[in-house]
């Protein structure tokens, strides 16, 4: 089957086909040329170089990646190529020495996939799965807060765990180098909310917080003022809240890991797929690992 049409069928099987504007969506071809037969398919939050090299190592020439490619939103490659920039003519020669398309699917996974008769947010169903919350999902979370949270998916949980066990239950399963927690790690959480992107003004965001039985934020950004500050003075005054800054691209990993349960039936065909973890950005250096070298 060629690139193009699994591209095509990916497409339809997601809720949002046919309503996505194609000229507006971050859902693009992002390199690579789709008129080619498929040998195999990598699936990755992001086609990073260990991730294109993965798709290499397995002779996968499609990889399908949730974000953008080469740094920046829209993966514009103009002003890469007009500074030369040698990590990404580095990264680029990767990619065309074996013939390699990356296609990213943001907009449609966000979309729904098929679900229970209905469609989910394929990405956060994928967390769900991993671990092991599926009977804990709250699907539709903006009818359920009042007033709502700003959130795409929340899961509730018949017993309470411990904020900083519940950090810990994260980072073994999730393969993570570790987690940032912000507030109070001796909260019980009953439960945990995805919440949208902050960065820097989050007065609403707060508010809501203040007034929500959500207590804990599985974050994304989430930067060092105003809310992670507030995070931090609740923690302090003992309310029961706690956020855990997993970040984006671990948050929203295993939902690339679960598209290869539905690939075959959305592609119509059987491909050979294979997951590649992009991976934790960050080596944690924490004070005694430090004095011990």
């Amino acid at each position: 089957m060629k690139i193009n049409t699994i591209i095509e069928n990916m497409k339809k099987y997601h809720k949002g086909y046919g309503t996505i504007d194609e000229d507006k969506t971050r859902d693009k071809v992002l390199y690579g040329n789709i008129n080619q037969e498929c040998t195999g398919i990598v699936t990755s939050c992001w086609a990073s170089v260990d991730v294109i090299k993965y798709a290499i190592e397995k002779g996968a020439n499609l990889i399908i990646s949730h974000e953008a490619l080469f740094w920046n939103h829209g993966d514009h490659q103009e002003w890469l190529e007009e500074s030369k920039n040698s990590v990404y003519l580095e990264k680029r020669k990767l990619l065309d020495d074996h013939q390699i398309v990356v296609w990213r699917d943001h907009d449609y996974i966000h979309s729904g996939i098929p679900y229970k008769g209905d469609y989910i947010d394929g990405i956060f169903l994928g967390l769900a799965k991993k671990m092991g919350w599926e009977d804990k999902l709250i699907v539709n979370p903006i009818n359920e807060f009042e007033p709502s949270l700003l959130c795409s998916t929340a899961y509730s949980f018949d017993h309470s765990i411990k904020a900083k066990d519940l950090a810990k239950e994260l980072i073994d399963t999730c393969h993570l180098n570790g987690i940032k927690l912000i507030g109070n790690s001796n909260a019980d959480i009953k439960k945990a909310a995805v919440l949208f992107h902050v960065f820097g003004d989050a007065n609403e965001a707060i508010k809501n917080t203040d007034k929500s039985d959500v207590d804990c934020l599985l974050s994304m950004e989430l930067i060092d003022f105003t809310y992670a500050e507030y995070l931090r003075d609740s923690g302090m005054l003992g309310r029961n809240r706690v956020a855990l800054g997993m970040g984006h691209f671990n948050l929203e990993e295993p939902g690339m890991e679960y598209m290869l349960e539905y690939l075959d039936e959305a592609i119509g065909e059987h491909i050979p797929a294979w997951f590649k973890q992009s991976g934790d950005n960050y080596e944690y250096m924490i004070k005694d690992c430090c004095d011990n070298h």
